[in-house]
This record gives structure tokens, sequence and C-alpha cells, in this order.
């Protein structure tokens, strides 16, 4: 399959793994680390010009830090001058906060001020 380079983020290889073998390829070569201030580093080990490119990563586990390692690679990606990004995301973080009302007691209410990471995330 040329033209297509898989890669994973840390939160599931194993699944990448499994889909790149499906495939008949292999993943992409990417390294992440964390600096002394816990930022996340993400390197594209190789070159991804004019492919399209896959990143698995779930959102199980420490999402934030998932969220920021997936981000990271899709703009890595993007600046290397690959042709299409897309992300599989097997578990989609924040997906139940997709509304403003709440259960108190069994009185629904309902707050301006609440923040909704649901619809701010799906953005992306």
């Amino acid at each position: 399959m040329p033209n297509i380079k898989i890669f994973s983020g840390s939160s599931h290889t194993d699944l990448a793994e499994k889909i790149a073998h499906r495939l008949g390829t292999h993943l992409g070569k990417v390294v992440s680390r964390k600096f002394s201030n816990q930022e996340t580093c993400v390197e594209i080990g190789e070159s991804v010009r004019g492919e399209d490119v896959y990143i698995v990563q779930s959102g199980c586990g420490s999402i934030n830090d998932n969220l920021m390692e997936l981000l990271i690679m899709i703009h890595a990606c993007k600046i290397a001058s690959s042709h299409r990004v897309t992300a599989l995301i097997p578990l989609f973080p924040y997906a139940r906060q997709d509304k403003k009302d709440k259960v108190c007691s069994n009185v629904i209410t309902s707050s301006p001020r609440t923040a909704l990471a649901g619809p701010l995330w799906a953005v992306f």
C-alpha cells in the first residue's frame, strides 16, 4: 500500500500494530517523550511528505496527555507536508460532556457558565 503511513501514539500501540499488520504494512517510527516539566515532545522518525497519514491514539488512560500527544503528532505531520492526516480514536474522550443540563437531586438545572469540552474537542 503506497502512500500510507500508520503511526501510533503511546496509548494504544498494540491496536496500531494489529491494524498495520492487517493492512500488510508496518508502523511508522515515532518517538514520544516528556520533558522535565512534563511537556510532551513528539518526533516523527520518517518522511511523510505527500503521504496519507493515520494516527492511532485512544482517549483512555491519562486523557489530557494522550490528546496533547495526538495534537502534536497531527501538527508535526501537517508541517512535514503530508497529504492528509486522519486520527483513529477508538475511545473518544470528553464525549459525555455534550450537554449543559445537569441532574441534581432529580431536578434538571442549567448553568450558563458550564464549559463543554466535548464540542471543543470535536472542532479539531
